[in-house]
């Protein structure tokens, strides 16, 4: 369905790419048969192609036959690049695709300030989906998937770093970060002192390509493991959240539960039950805590 931004939006997939439409497209993070075919045919058919390395991106566009000319958009040169990507689109002449080095732009990636710039002008941005390493990693982990946050790459040091950290002991979703080999011991290291060593974890490494490995233990064992065998590759690290115990209760909270379920005609020892499961607090207390409350039901 078109968006109100994008009113003249075709639904056809097929339509695309249009002019004045920028593409953000997926790449593989290794393996080149995880690229789409939706994707190589918008790479042929742009007029432009935003490339965080146009070095490693033309590869990538030489192994699919694709000629489109490249710009370079990367940390360094986004300030500049932003208004001359911008330049192509408002001329409406131009669609533009934006790629980074491996996965999703925008992630962890300096594409996010192109469109939010894009947005901003209201410039339409289209999505070309394609492989994210966080959500590689997430779905072969084993560890909690239902909930989940991603923090991309912690704060380097300093109090933004230990802020960050301390924040984290206390999350309860799963956690995604990215981390560069040569830092990952001590991002191991500071998670294990944050966090407690005992913490369920698993890293993978070099997603999708020929060493691809995933090591699953706790923090500590991980920080032991990698000083060790020295980490190669970009790390994806999967850590499980905090416990996800139910707050207690006070006594007043739990009476005016036990009233309004045997005001219900709830028995007293059902109303105790179905509180302790939802709270994990202790049946008997609850139940002793009902025998205050007077009530019509027949005693149990």
């Amino acid at each position: 369905m078109a968006s109100a931004s994008d009113p003249d939006r075709n639904a056809d997939p097929k339509a695309d790419p249009k002019p004045g439409h920028l593409y953000v497209v997926g790449t593989p993070l290794g393996n080149l048969e995880d690229m789409t075919f939706r994707a190589v045919r918008l790479l042929q058919s742009v007029d432009l192609i935003a490339a965080e390395d146009t070095r490693h991106t033309g590869k990538l566009l030489q192994h699919f036959q694709i000629t489109t000319p490249q710009i370079s958009y990367h940390e360094h040169n986004r300030q500049s690049r932003i208004g001359e990507v911008l330049h192509h689109l408002h001329s409406r002449q131009h669609a533009v695709a934006l790629v980074s080095d491996a996965g999703m732009p925008g992630i962890s990636d300096p594409g996010y300030e192109l469109i939010v710039a894009c947005i901003e002008a209201k410039i339409p941005v289209v999505p070309i989906p394609g492989p994210t390493a966080a959500i590689t990693a997430l779905c072969v982990a084993g560890l909690p998937s239902d909930r989940f946050v991603f923090e991309g790459f912690l704060p380097l040091k300093g109090t933004a770093r230990m802020a960050r950290l301390q924040a984290l002991s206390q999350e309860d979703r799963t956690i995604l970060l990215y981390e560069a080999p040569h830092k990952l011991l001590k991002t191991l290291a500071d998670l294990a002192k944050a966090l407690e060593p005992t913490r369920p974890v698993t890293l993978g490494r070099e997603l999708t390509k020929r060493f691809e490995e995933f090591w699953r233990g706790t923090l500590g064992d991980a920080l032991v493991h990698y000083q060790t065998v020295a980490p190669k590759g970009e790390f994806t690290v999967v850590i499980q959240g905090a416990s996800r115990q139910a707050p207690l209760l006070s006594d007043q909270v739990i009476q005016a539960e036990l009233e309004h379920l045997l005001g219900q005609g709830v028995s007293r020892a059902e109303a105790s039950r179905q509180l302790a499961q939802a709270t994990g607090q202790s049946k008997k207390l609850i139940y002793q805590l009902s025998l205050g409350i007077e009530t019509n039901v027949i005693p149990d």
